[in-house]
């Protein structure tokens, strides 16, 4: 079995080729995001391809371990969410280099956890950019499901939310913003709220 999944594998990387955009690949490496390869592909064509091979945990681990951007998108396409550990999960995190896989990976996966809103709190807290802005997308898909926060949840949002605002990074204080424009749009307290929290930056919610 563990052949057949290299074999797979090898397979996939192969058919990469035939995706391949080198304008995209250059602009992705003028702007500063490395990856030990990358093809270029745009994402709707990998969509193609997970929709070709369905949900698959082993491959998926597999897929993720190799450097290579359409891999590691790809395995975030095609990793079943009820199967993946929370362990996994920070594994996977802590090897996640750029914005666009962090982005990904919450939309394609992430939020999709059983443990996603655990998880979307836990990064939102953290320190590092990557981090936070993948908690903030999670919970940004949760509140356009309608997942309300019980008051606990509410109040740590709301700080984390006006502490990023105020972050260094451009990434995170949209990631913030957006997630509290979803919020907001949860129903009319909620909205009051979010203009609550954010008048005391003088910002405004539209």
């Amino acid at each position: 079995m563990r052949e057949n999944i290299q074999e797979q594998v090898k397979e996939i990387k192969q058919s990469f080729r035939l995706l391949m955009d080198g304008q995209t690949a250059q602009s992705m490496r003028e702007k500063g995001v490395e990856y030990k390869l990358n093809w270029g592909a745009a994402i709707p064509m990998l969509q193609e391809k997970a929709r070709e091979i369905g949900k698959d945990y082993d491959l998926a681990i597999e897929l993720w371990k190799a450097d290579v951007r359409e891999c590691k998108i790809l395995a975030t396409m095609i990793m079943p969410a009820e199967k993946m550990l929370p362990e996994i999960v920070d594994i996977w995190m802590e090897q996640t280099i750029s914005q666009e896989i962090a982005e990904q990976a919450a939309f394609n996966l992430y939020q999709y956890l059983p443990f996603a809103a655990e998880k979307a709190f836990q990064w939102m807290a953290s320190e590092k950019e990557l981090y936070q802005l993948c908690g903030f997308h999670i919970l940004t898909r949760l509140f356009m499901n309608k997942q309300k926060p019980n008051e606990r949840g509410i109040n740590e949002f709301i700080d984390q939310a006006l502490a990023a605002l105020q972050s260094p990074a451009i990434s995170v204080r949209k990631a913030a913003m957006q997630c509290m424009i979803r919020f907001a749009e949860l129903g009319l307290v909620y909205e009051r709220m979010a203009k609550s929290a954010l008048k005391s930056l003088n910002l405004e919610l539209f």
